[in-house]
């Protein structure tokens, strides 16, 4: 564990000279794993394209890639697409810190008395396993359509992803930093200050990163099922109006949402576990 306020230096990776002020400039060409990722994706694009013009699909059903992008550019130009992408990161952002607090909150409370943490094992072993979708009838009885049905779903499966890895971490303590710590007397606040914060912050992390995913899916599953205002209510009333190009698009729109969510997260985790010996395993690496 590193000390507080040592800050780890990090050795400077291959292929990187120093910049201004010392910081390290990258260098070079693009990592092979970015190469080959970009041939991959553009080896799906060609696929998708050729595939409609060989007639083992009809494109009616899967249309050129091309026809796609296009329906994709009229789509930019509507401001209704911008507000049902601003009403799904409104249920995703709201139900993801929402979950998040709960579950950190929850965690270190449960996890810092044993008496509680024993109490509560059966109660979140038997709600954990229950899937969001299964609420949807709750959340439409008690909201209808409106955002809080949405958050219900959201918050309830992110919530359970921040809790159990919370708790996780609060058990991975070093019983000889426990002993150090009753030694010098810390009282409770010190204790999960300086002991078991800094040992369960890797553990919520990945957390919060498994709960930001779930929530996106979560936000679109219910604006698709319950028809709450979002891409997924979009989605819906594309397909059942037979504007397929249109269906593909958003669904596009939907998976780069995913992977700029899955980004964002990572960054946080890295920037947030900087003295951590996994983030600098990976920027020596």
């Amino acid at each position: 564990m590193t000390s507080p306020g040592l800050t780890p230096v990090l050795a400077e990776p291959a292929g990187t000279d120093p910049g201004p002020g010392g910081a390290p400039a990258r260098r070079g060409p693009l990592p092979v794993a970015v190469l080959r990722g970009l041939a991959g994706l553009a080896g799906l694009v060609a696929v998708l394209e050729v595939l409609p013009h060989t007639g083992l699909v009809s494109a009616d059903y899967l249309p050129p890639a091309s026809e796609t992008v296009r329906t994709l550019g009229t789509l930019l130009a509507e401001p209704a697409f911008w507000t049902a992408l601003g009403d799904t990161l409104t249920g995703w952002g709201l139900g993801l810190a929402v979950a998040v607090v709960a579950g950190v909150v929850a965690g270190v409370v449960i996890g810092s008395v044993p008496v509680l943490r024993a109490v509560t094992a059966s109660t979140i072993e038997f709600l954990r396993p229950i899937p969001s979708v299964a609420l949807i009838p709750v959340a439409v009885l008690l909201y209808g359509t409106d955002l809080r049905s949405k958050l219900l779903l959201v918050v309830y499966a992110s919530f359970w992803q921040v809790i159990v890895q919370v708790l996780a971490g609060m058990q991975d303590v070093d019983p000889v930093a426990e002993d150090t710590a009753r030694s010098y007397l810390l009282g409770t606040w010190g204790r999960v200050r300086h002991v078991l914060w800094p040992t369960a912050l890797p553990y919520v992390m990945t957390g919060v990163r498994l709960a930001a995913t779930v929530a996106l899916i979560l936000t679109i599953t219910a604006e698709l099922v319950i028809g709450a205002p979002g891409l997924g209510h979009e989605i819906a009333v594309a397909q059942v109006s037979g504007a397929v190009p249109e269906v593909y698009a958003l669904v596009l729109v939907t998976g780069l949402l995913g992977v700029a969510v899955n980004l964002a997260a990572r960054a946080v985790e890295r920037r947030a576990l900087h003295w951590h010996q996994s983030v600098r395993t990976e920027v020596t690496a």
